[in-house]
């Protein structure tokens, strides 16, 4: 499955550059992670500064 992005996304775009597939965007106001593109590897999850990536 997936990860997701929550509402706790600062914007900081630390996660983007971490994505090997670049399954994750600016979206509206926060990241997303595209479902259909992600691998599910967890790099994006710790490269988080705030944590507001989990497994979806």
């Amino acid at each position: 499955m997936a990860r997701v992005i929550s509402d706790s996304c600062v914007a900081c775009g630390a996660c983007e550059s971490t994505c090997p597939v670049g399954a994750i965007s600016m979206g509206d106001g926060k990241f997303e992670i595209d479902a259909d593109a992600c691998i599910d590897c967890g790099a994006c999850e710790g490269g988080c500064p705030v944590g507001a990536i989990a497994e979806g």
